[in-house]
């Protein structure tokens, strides 16, 4: 792609409104369902923690073939946004009957199925937006923190409807739980909802046609050239083992934040009060998308104060000390203290490590490098941390019958702590950016 293709006199305020409401719409599809996707597996269609993690694995194979096919059509053949406008109008009808079935071999193939169609998607509303804002420093920060915003709109509003729809009263905590657990079906239809409006939404985002500067047909092939060199091959290779340390957050914080909660009702605490506020099930969650946008806001500035690699750094940092706070702290302040470092897991990791990408490949590869960056997080990374964090670690954690999130949570603690050590001595310092 071009690095810049906005019209001549575009406004750009007006250009970052309809990015931001692209972002806005890309993850709050996203954001309805995966935070509760566990205790509705787990707690109402009552999958085994081996078919979970197949389950959460399914959907990341579309991360895989992703950049093989979007990558290549955006890069080469189709405008960006018409490959995002049917992937969402297909992704929502899958997810709608997702949100539907309670048999394991057909809930597994719909994932399989959406992961093909939603996964690449993520990539493709990165590159849309990089080949159209000025600067990708100081432009792309508050433009991306709206996809955040909208995460947290609708994991508010799913936890609300859970709470105030789904929570007999006069009835036992069993009772409760079941209720709520069937009720988590509610975001499947929510997250299809979404998906039909951004799909026809993205018909009328700026036009990015495919590059006619490309220098082989083939645009994965060119892409791999580009990241087999420094600092992208060492990106990319520590990418897997950060996604699996994420996998850790997404499989198991809502059981994992659930038994913290009960544990205060118990006590009497003040669990209502939170209830109130954010809902239940991934509603609490959301302080750490709360932190997101603290930090993407300020991502102009960080970008100024630290290098690429202090960024990164920080980012593993914070990995590390939410693993450890919930291994060892696990009471509702430190347990939400956790969560808030969110925050900084993402935009100092993962947010910063797709400008990495960005800025040292060419422009006529870059959907297909940001898609084949998306292979390695959401993708491989996702399938491995899954079975890791669900089957694995899991099982060995609740060996005892009871899960003990102590020996569960020090496994990613001491891979974060590993992936510092590993990006400290050996990311260069400072890197240049390729010409679009």
């Amino acid at each position: 792609m071009n690095s810049t293709i906005t019209a001549p006199g575009s406004s750009i305020p007006y250009l970052r409104t309809r990015l931001s409401l692209m972002m806005f719409l890309q993850y709050a599809i996203w954001g309805a369902w995966l935070p509760i996707l566990y205790s509705f597996l787990s707690g109402h269609l009552k999958f085994t923690g081996e078919q979970i993690g197949y389950c959460f694995s399914a959907g990341a194979l579309g991360a895989i073939f992703g950049p093989f096919l979007a990558g290549q059509l955006a890069d080469r053949t189709f405008a960006t946004q018409k490959i995002l406008g049917v992937s969402h109008l297909l992704g929502a009808l899958l997810v709608f009957l997702m949100g539907m079935t309670g048999e394991f071999n057909y809930f597994l193939a719909l994932s399989a199925l959406y992961g093909l169609v939603y996964a690449p998607t993520m990539a493709l509303t990165n590159s849309l937006a990089f080949a159209h804002i000025p600067n990708r420093d100081t432009d792309f920060g508050p433009i991306r923190v709206w996809g955040t915003v909208g995460w947290i709109a609708v994991g508010i509003t799913v936890g609300q409807i859970l709470f105030r729809y789904h929570t007999p009263v006069g009835v036992s905590a069993d009772d409760v739980t079941a209720a709520q657990n069937a009720g988590r079906a509610v975001a499947f239809q929510i997250s299809a909802g979404l998906g039909v409006l951004m799909g026809l939404y993205c018909f009328i985002l700026p036009n990015t046609p495919p590059s006619r500067n490309a220098k082989q047909n083939t645009a994965w092939l060119e892409a791999f050239g580009e990241v087999a060199k420094m600092p992208l091959v060492l990106l990319f290779l520590i990418a897997v083992p950060v996604s699996i340390i994420h996998q850790f957050y997404f499989v198991q914080a809502d059981a994992f934040i659930g038994s913290v909660q009960a544990s205060i009702v118990e006590k009497g605490a003040f669990e209502k009060t939170i209830s109130e506020v954010f809902g239940v099930g991934g509603g609490l969650m959301t302080i750490g998308q709360m932190t997101e946008i603290l930090v993407l806001a300020m991502m102009p500035f960080l970008t100024k104060w630290f290098t690429r690699k202090h960024l990164l750094l920080i980012g593993l940092a914070a990995y590390a000390l939410r693993m450890a706070l919930w291994a060892f702290m696990p009471t509702l302040p430190f347990v939400m203290a956790g969560i808030a470092l969110h925050g900084l897991c993402f935009g100092c990791f993962i947010f910063v490590a797709f400008m990495i990408v960005d800025e040292n490949t060419t422009g006529d590869i870059r959907a297909t490098a940001q898609s084949l960056f998306n292979l390695v997080i959401v993708g491989i990374g996702t399938i491995v941390g899954s079975i890791v964090a669900a089957n694995i670690v899991g099982n060995w954690a609740s060996a005892s019958g009871t899960m003990d999130y102590a020996k569960l949570f020090t496994v990613p603690m001491w891979m974060a702590i590993g992936c510092f050590a590993i990006i400290l001595v050996a990311y260069p310092n400072r890197s240049k950016s390729l010409p679009g």
